[in-house]
């Protein structure tokens, strides 16, 4: 009997797999997901995880990166670990349409205002990076000249975008870009956390916290992340009947539909033009932009639940950054560790200096919070800056997400922008070029809130 079994764990076990077969995929998520619930057993019983806000998709994603492949081999996970990032990434921007707010009239300076700060500071790290990457530490180190990207692949973008971006050039055979990437969204994340809770204490104590006067006053919900069942929201509306199809299913499935019509785009026009290929996720972003559009004309949007499709996106996140941390090669780490760890803090710096300074200069309301907020998905993730928030505005009656969610809808098209046309760019030799566009239209967002009367003149 043990030895029967020991010759099906042999056959089906990722670990002794030479060749990648649906129970791969079934072990690996499997693997993940107890990890992922180990993560949060540690989020609610660890007092110093609680304090630091660290998610369980990061705790998951550490303990398999350190007992996983790249680790110490104790985890079976697959060495494939590393391509779900592409998949999963297309899933999560080809629901973005689906759950973006319309744009509405009224408060326009407060959304400007946002705008020019988020557009700006997004384009400015990009600039920053590059120009770092190509003029300073490309000339110590003769690494891949898209090194400096990576940093704000990773802060600003995250995990999904480090997903992104890797995979474009791993199709070329710069397979360390993505290894690099994922470290710095791993390692901005951490940061965000760790230095975005100092920032929150030392504005409490310099009063510059508008609802937040004391640091330790904060619900011990947000520090656990179990809500009590007074505060407990529902996930979304059930706009189907479950004899017919399951809500859940039919939210589900219209994603599905909206990745796959991304990945069949990016395929033909790989078909056709060889050697030119467009990344799935930003295929996924326009189908999903048209699907939106169609259901708006024929009112298919009433069916349609944002709140379960953001709840999916989420489920999809939490899964990108679990298994893109875990699929992190460590010994590219150590091979490129002095001049990422240069490329990583002087980041940090620039970003922190931007963020501070221009929410005096932008915003006339609540600019503390609302620079918390940017600080923590210009280093991590969405969720961190909103996290971030809550610790600030436990009641969120500083509005920042409203005037986010409205000013996103001019970001996103950039935002797809930078990642779909960085890798082709770089990998063609136009580094420099994209750099100083972004530089100059960085610049220019700057110039136009002037000229519209978005700054601040006096303090």
């Amino acid at each position: 009997m043990n030895a029967v079994f020991f010759n099906e764990y042999i056959q089906t076990s990722p670990r002794f797999m030479t060749d990648f077969t649906p129970w791969t995929l079934f072990v690996d998520t499997g693997i993940i997901s107890v990890l992922l619930l180990f993560g949060k057993l540690m989020r609610v019983k660890i007092r110093f995880i609680q304090r630091l806000f660290i998610p369980p998709s990061l705790l998951a994603g550490f303990i398999g990166l350190s007992l996983g492949p790249h680790g110490f081999g104790i985890i079976p996970l697959s060495t494939q670990t590393g391509t779900y990032a592409g998949i999963l990434i297309a899933f999560i921007f080809g629901a973005l349409p689906l759950i973006s707010q319309k744009a509405a009239k009224g408060d326009a300076d407060n959304i400007g205002s946002m705008w020019t700060y988020s557009q700006a500071g997004m384009l400015l790290q990009w600039a920053f990076g590059g120009l770092l990457g190509l003029l300073v530490l490309n000339r110590i180190w003769p690494f891949n000249p898209a090194f400096g990207i990576t940093m704000p692949s990773g802060y600003c973008g995250g995990h999904g975008t480090a997903a992104a971006i890797g995979q474009a050039f791993s199709q070329f055979g710069y397979d360390e870009i993505l290894t690099l990437a994922m470290t710095a969204a791993t390692f901005g994340i951490v940061a965000a956390v760790i230095i975005g809770l100092i920032i929150i204490k030392w504005g409490t104590k310099k009063g510059h916290t508008s609802f937040l006067a004391n640091y330790d006053d904060l619900p011990h919900e947000l520090q656990t992340g179990l809500l009590p069942g007074d505060k407990r929201e529902s996930m979304g509306e059930s706009s189907c009947s479950s004899i017919s199809i399951d809500p859940l299913t039919f939210n589900l499935i219209i994603v599905a539909v909206i990745a796959l019509g991304g990945y069949c785009i990016s395929k033909t026009v790989s078909h056709f033009m060889p050697g030119f290929e467009l990344p799935v996720f930003s295929c996924a972003f326009v189908v999903g932009i048209f699907i939106k559009k169609i259901f708006d004309k024929t009112r298919t949007s009433d069916y349609v639940c944002p709140q379960t499709i953001g709840h999916i996106s989420g489920a999809f996140t939490d899964f990108l950054v679990a298994f893109g941390i875990a699929s992190i090669k460590i010994s590219v780490v150590i091979e490129y560790i002095i001049p990422l760890l240069i490329l990583l803090v002087s980041g940090l710096i620039a970003t922190l200096i931007y963020v501070l300074v221009m929410a005096r200069k932008l915003m006339k309301e609540c600019w503390f919070e609302k620079a918390i907020f940017t600080w923590g998905w210009f280093t991590g993730t969405m969720a961190m800056g909103i996290a971030l928030l809550r610790v600030a505005d436990p009641k969120m009656r500083s509005r920042c997400l409203d005037n986010y969610a409205l000013a996103y809808l001019f970001i996103a098209p950039v935002e797809i922008s930078l990642i779909t046309f960085a890798p082709v760019a770089f990998l063609n030799g136009y580094g420099l070029v994209f750099t100083g566009i972004c530089l100059a239209a960085g610049l220019a967002v700057l110039a136009t809130a002037y000229i519209k009367g978005w700054f601040i003149r006096k303090q």
